[in-house]
């Protein structure tokens, strides 16, 4: 049977250099990097020249990169630290973001009785950027929390256009970049973000480790106490193999990025005249068939197929050998249906199954025309 991985949404395949990296570290480099000694000292060089590769390639100091276990922990503690810290008290999101951010907007709303806004979308799910203008314009003590890309649909945010309101309003503006690192060139001296956030496995990285990006104007205070590591605001022993494959498959991602850009934006291209061409009534959730307007690594399709045949779609196509997703990860182990789509599509059209395919350098067009021909005749 022919297995075809489809998700690279949820995670990549290590690239094998990555992995060699990493490998050589685990065996040669293994002192603890707060350690004096020689072995010590060995480990926490590796990190800081991580930390500074990955700060050249945002344009921004060495300092302002903090080292996290992953996007999640990067969004929790940018959100959790702009209320505790830097006097928030209203924070404007949507309600498509990952729910690294709404659950811990929610936490927050309970904790500190912080005022919330929710964006308007439209059917599309694009913010509605006027609105956002105006309450910037009418609010105090406000962050801005807003995906770069959307991990289910793949719209992808006006970063500069939301930026530079938020500078222009004294504004805090958070963005969860988990599903753009590696994927697009971000230059943070040309866009002035407070926050960023990334993780390693969504870019050909090891699981487990990711960073935030802290503009050094916001003076924060740590969420895990202990030890001084990262510059006291993050306390325990680095993953020092993590870091240096981190940092590995950060710089082959942008070494690689306008070829593999291309290469990927071809599959998806792909991808969308050949379902469209043997499934006619397909449609796209989002902006996932503008090429212009979502991310080239991923197409969100709603297939015509009845209700009761759309219960165990995904197993169908596991059996198949065919991995591919309703959304995002994190939900997999739940029986609620996207809240994303719930958001933008109508009750009737929740009904359909919807699956997310995302591509990457690993994948082919004969899986595509293999994924595609197994839809049309389920």
């Amino acid at each position: 049977m022919q297995q075809v991985y489809f998700d690279n949404a949820a995670t990549t395949q290590m690239r094998e250099e990555v992995v060699s990296a990493m490998t050589d570290v685990l065996k040669n480099v293994y002192g603890n990097p707060s350690s004096s000694y020689g072995l010590g000292r060995s480990s926490k060089s590796l990190i800081e020249n991580s930390r500074k590769t990955i700060a050249k390639l945002l344009n921004v100091s060495a300092s302002e990169i903090i080292f996290t276990s992953g996007g999640t922990e990067a969004d929790n503690l940018a959100l959790r630290c702009a209320v505790r810290d830097l006097g928030v008290t209203h924070i404007i999101t949507s309600k498509i973001e990952h729910h690294a951010v709404l659950h811990t907007i929610e936490a927050l709303q309970k904790e500190f009785n912080i005022d919330v806004t929710f964006l308007h979308l439209d059917k599309y799910g694009t913010i509605d950027y006027e609105q956002l203008e105006m309450l910037l314009k009418t609010n105090t003590n406000v962050l801005v929390s807003l995906m770069y890309v959307n991990n289910e649909i793949g719209n992808v945010l006006d970063l500069k256009r939301v930026a530079d309101l938020c500078e222009t309003n004294n504004a805090l503006f958070h963005t969860d970049a988990v599903q753009a690192i590696g994927h697009y060139n971000i230059d943070l001296k040309a866009i002035k973000i407070d926050f960023l956030a990334a993780s390693a496995h969504k870019f050909h990285g090891p699981k487990g480790v990711g960073f935030i990006y802290i503009n050094k104007h916001n003076i924060v205070k740590p969420l895990i106490f202990g030890g001084e590591q990262e510059r006291g605001l993050r306390a325990g022993t680095e993953s020092v193999h993590n870091i240096v494959g981190l940092e590995k498959a950060m710089v082959m991602a942008y070494e690689k990025l306008e070829s593999e850009m291309t290469y990927i934006k071809s599959l998806k291209s792909y991808f969308i005249s050949r379902i469209k061409a043997d499934i006619p009534d397909v449609v796209f959730n989002g902006l996932s068939n503008d090429m212009d307007r979502s991310t080239y690594t991923l197409a969100n399709v709603r297939l015509p197929i009845p209700k009761q045949k759309s219960a165990m779609f995904l197993f169908q196509l596991d059996l198949k050998g065919i991995a591919c997703s309703r959304g995002s990860a994190c939900q997999s182990g739940s029986n609620q249906k996207s809240h994303v789509l719930t958001e933008i599509l109508s009750a009737e059209d929740l009904e359909k199954p919807s699956l997310r395919f995302s591509f990457s350098i690993y994948n082919t067009k004969e899986e595509v025309d293999y994924v595609v021909s197994v839809l049309k005749h389920m």
